[in-house]
């Protein structure tokens, strides 16, 4: 009996605790929620300072074991359009809160690690996301599952439903089977790791023609481990991979990718920022024509920290207002024009420390061989550069130190992909053979005689290096004022040329 009592005792002790504790966390987090929602518009005006949105929180209705509490995103401006929310509209989520330290929504998936809290969160049902609603039968199109630990460090745990809207006048459809994205930050949202797995997206849609055409991407996975610099800039690895994308016109194939696999992975040393980008494509097809494979690698190097966190800032904030014009949607030439503005004139600061680019390789193969183009930029810091230029070559040493560039087609591989273009054509198989072979030998006898190539056994090659306001294109030395006027301009000129 006194076992039993004793027994007992300690049961009834525990729940006591623990109402203690989760009573306890949860005036915790009632009292924190002025900082988390702060802290919360701090990153948010971090990352999209142009958003012009807002986090705040209302109906806080704290219990023993859980509380509620609905988190209300709204444009900083109640008189004026934002891009995501019209005045007076409101994006909602209600959140549902189990108080550690053993949340209940935590121990139901045999989660023993304590917490703070467990958040479940779905999206209201307001005016501005109502569409969505009518996707997933009244349904939240986000369910998400979010464990805050005693550090503040958070695993959240989001699904997306599957839907499959259809608009019978314009013929639009748009499906996907849904998919999970799984998050993880610290408590300043500095560290942060993701990754994702989307089964499948298709979206149809009429072209100009009244054509149908359906886009279909299969097994989309992003992966990333992140922080940010101390300068701001977010670094470390990342991948993505794409099991096939497809693109049909009235029901013919047009483009397939399969197996489309890309990283990227970039570091900081001393203010200095650094990486490599890397993507590869195993199979191209355009009008079920088989194109080969194609590899991208590209390196980066010596980007002043600072000077990329201010050139981002920046270009963000401009066009931002640029795409705030008044019909600028309508005027693609006052884009394009506003865009290369806004570039040129910020490209000065990302050049801070004098950068360097690389490709090595970016290369195109099939089954009969493989092309390939090379290039090495290293750059200058305009900054650095004093004086006014007075000439052509002054201008461009401003920025550009050296470039060293190499284009290698392999005429087998050429004649191949040729030979493919002729078929998708509509050519017969021996006539696309013999247009092939005519094009590849003509670019070569081209470009030869236009000195813009040589031909080494079974490759056309180009190569360019550039220094000090001197070229050398192919052996051939020259000013650069000789070459834009003998390749560029159409001016031959023999002054100064080597014969």
């Amino acid at each position: 009996m006194k076992k039993t009592n004793v027994a007992v005792g300690v049961i009834v002790a525990l729940g006591v605790i623990w109402t203690g504790a989760a009573w306890f966390t949860g005036k915790q987090l009632e009292t924190h929620m002025d900082q988390l929602v702060q802290n919360a518009n701090t990153q948010l005006n971090a990352y999209a300072p142009n958003s012009r949105l807002k986090i705040s929180y209302q109906d806080y209705q704290r219990g023993v074991f859980s509380s509620q509490t609905k988190l209300v995103i709204q444009a900083t401006s109640q008189t004026e359009d934002n891009a995501l929310l019209k005045p007076g509209q409101s994006i909602v989520l209600n959140e549902n809160i189990s108080h550690g330290p053993f949340p209940f929504a935590q121990l139901k998936h045999f989660n023993l690690i304590p917490s703070m809290a467990s958040v479940h969160t779905e999206l209201a049902n307001t005016d501005a996301v109502k569409k969505l609603f009518e996707l997933t039968n009244n349904q939240s199109l986000i369910n998400a599952e979010t464990r805050i630990g005693y550090s503040g460090a958070t695993d959240t745990a989001l699904k997306i439903l599957p839907i499959d809207y259809q608009n019978a006048q314009t013929g639009e459809r748009a499906a996907t089977n849904g998919g999970v994205l799984n998050v993880s930050a610290d408590s300043k949202g500095d560290k942060v790791s993701l990754d994702s797995d989307i089964g499948s997206v298709a979206l149809t849609s009429k072209n100009e023609m009244g054509q149908p055409v359906l886009f279909t991407l299969n097994g989309l996975k992003v992966s990333g481990n992140t922080h940010l610099s101390p300068e701001g800039v977010r670094i470390g690895d990342q991948a993505i991979e794409v099991e096939k994308v497809n693109a049909s016109i009235n029901g013919q194939d047009a483009l397939t990718l399969q197996k489309l696999k890309g990283t990227s992975s970039f570091d900081n040393q001393s203010g200095k920022i650094g990486g490599n980008i890397d993507y590869h494509v195993d199979s191209i097809q355009l009008q079920q024509q088989d194109f080969g494979e194609a590899t991208l690698k590209m390196k980066l190097s010596q980007f002043d920290a600072q000077a990329v966190k201010t050139f981002s800032d920046n270009y963000n904030a401009q066009m931002q207002d640029l795409l705030n014009q008044q019909g600028l949607a309508d005027d693609p030439i006052r884009y394009q024009a506003g865009v290369h503005t806004i570039l040129l004139n910020n490209l000065p600061t990302l050049l801070k420390g004098s950068p360097a680019i690389s490709i090595a390789p970016l290369s195109w193969k099939n089954e009969k061989g493989e092309s390939s183009f090379n290039l090495t930029a290293n750059f200058n810091d305009p900054a650095t550069v004093t004086g006014t230029p007075q000439s052509l070559s002054a201008m461009v040493n401003r920025v550009l130190k050296t470039l060293d560039t190499k284009l290698n087609i392999n005429m087998p591989m050429a004649t191949e992909t040729m030979r493919h273009v002729g078929l998708a054509e509509g050519y017969q198989a021996d006539e696309a053979q013999k247009l092939a072979d005519q094009q590849v030998k003509g670019l070569a006898a081209m470009g030869q005689m236009f000195r813009l190539t040589q031909q080494q056994d079974d490759n056309i090659i180009t190569s360019l290096q550039y220094a000090n306001g001197q070229v050398n294109m192919n052996g051939d030395k020259m000013t650069l004022e000789q070459f834009l006027s003998r390749y560029m301009l159409g001016m031959p000129t023999n002054e100064g040329m080597p014969q």
